[in-house]
């Protein structure tokens, strides 16, 4: 690192990452209540020195964009945009978190209060603090950092702060159809440390399987839709094992399971005496990297159809599919953009060790800054996404000052020195 670099990274204000965090933790943004959390979001950007714009998100109209897709449905929606630098020359980068959490669950099954930051054992806990306000909070005070050290970037920094990120990515494509572009993009989603240029698939579904209802009593009289649910489910599973006997993509083989099939929820009867005459299950079915999302979802139609086909009473009274909620379409940055390598050098120039290239098997934004925006991105922030969505969440405060650190570095190394 040069001397300027070094004295960026002394700027970075540790302890006001931290309670910030805490704060931003504390202001429940469950998906479609994010506007307290954006307008917390909004005055630190301010106080970090950074130009923000700040607008009510056109819902009607960004509902007609062939990419939008959503589970909760929002009567208002606020974007955020944070800038630091005012040139335009094609070397511009985007940092983009989410501030929207999913719910916490019972609260006692917590050991720290979900809504509230708890700094212990090297760790802050509550939810959302690796899911990831976290990441957010680290490129908030990257930038403060570059602005306290008098750094002049030759090209602009844009820092997302982005709603609906669980449900679909309402936040960061209103950001794309305000305009907003970049020559390359991280996204903090928690990672690992690791460099993640591509991201599977992750498409909801909904299965409504139907029966004939009857007393208990007399079942045979009806038709039960969970038993005929059973074949279906049963056809499920093999076509999930059948999608990933083989992983042929280079940055997918570490994970056993890179493409499942979920089944989340499972509805039917409304009597315990009756027999159920509908079953209603949703689930999020995984698309493989390279795959065609039109191809992948008429794979599982066909798997219904093919076990429906095989039952006397599901071929003449079939189930239907639906999609519907998040449609997250997998998206692959090439391993050879620079946005991939200049991350790696900047954590390889903190740590001395150069971090894993990797490929995931969830879903994020990075479909949408791929695939609609054409902007090179990879996802790249502090903690183990197996503890997302957990009771307990936590973010390592080790990680945070890596990742704080790295973005400073991304961000000059990237953007350039407006000196230079």
């Amino acid at each position: 690192m040069n001397p300027l670099e070094r004295q960026v990274l002394d700027a970075i204000d540790v302890e006001g990452m931290l309670s910030f965090l805490c704060r931003l933790i504390a202001v429940p943004s469950l998906d479609g209540e994010e506007t307290d959390a954006q307008r917390l979001v909004a005055e630190q950007m301010e106080r970090c020195g950074l130009e923000v714009d700040l607008w009510e998100i056109d819902l009607e109209d960004l509902r007609r964009h062939p990419a939008f897709s959503e589970e909760v449905p929002r009567q208002t929606a606020l974007g955020l945009v944070g800038r630091l630098g005012n040139s335009a020359k094609g070397q511009s980068l985007i940092l983009n978190g989410h501030v929207d959490v999913v719910p916490a669950g019972e609260p006692a099954k917590w050991h720290y209060p979900p809504w509230q930051g708890t700094l212990t054992d090297r760790r802050v806990y509550g939810r959302g603090a690796v899911d990831m306000k976290g990441g957010l909070c680290c490129a908030l005070f990257a930038a403060k950092a570059l602005r306290d050290a008098g750094v002049e970037l030759a090209d602009s920094l844009l820092i997302q702060s982005v709603v609906g990120e669980e449900d679909g990515g309402t936040g960061t494509l209103a950001t794309l159809a305000r305009g907003y572009r970049a020559a390359g993009a991280i996204i903090m989603e928690p990672t690992d440390l690791a460099v993640v240029p591509a991201q599977a698939g992750a498409m909801n579904f909904r299965l409504v399987v139907p029966g004939i209802s009857a007393h208990g009593s007399m079942r045979r009289q009806g038709v039960s839709a969970i038993e005929k649910f059973l074949p279906l489910f049963s056809a499920l599973q093999e076509l999930e094992k059948a999608r990933n006997a083989r992983i042929d993509h280079p940055l997918m083989a570490r994970h056993q399971l890179p493409y499942p099939i979920s089944i989340g929820t499972v509805r039917a009867g409304n009597w315990a005496s009756s027999v159920p005459e509908e079953l209603i299950c949703e689930g999020r079915f995984g698309a493989a990297i390279g795959e065609d999302p039109a191809e992948a979802r008429h794979r599982l139609e066909l798997a219904v159809q093919t076990a429906a086909d095989a039952d006397p009473w599901l071929s003449q009274h079939p189930p239907t599919v639906e999609w519907w909620g998040g449609q997250f379409e997998p998206a692959e940055t090439p391993m050879d953009d620079p946005i991939v390598a200049v991350v790696q050098d900047a954590v390889q120039s903190l740590t001395g060790a150069r971090p894993e290239i990797e490929g995931v098997s969830y879903g994020a934004d990075l479909r949408l800054l791929v695939n609609e925006g054409g902007i090179p991105a990879v996802l790249f922030g502090p903690g183990d996404v197996r503890v997302a969505h957990q009771t307990d969440e936590f973010v390592p405060i080790d990680d945070l000052l890596i990742v704080v650190r790295a973005l400073a570095l991304v961000a000059m190394r990237y953007c350039g020195i407006a000196d230079d």
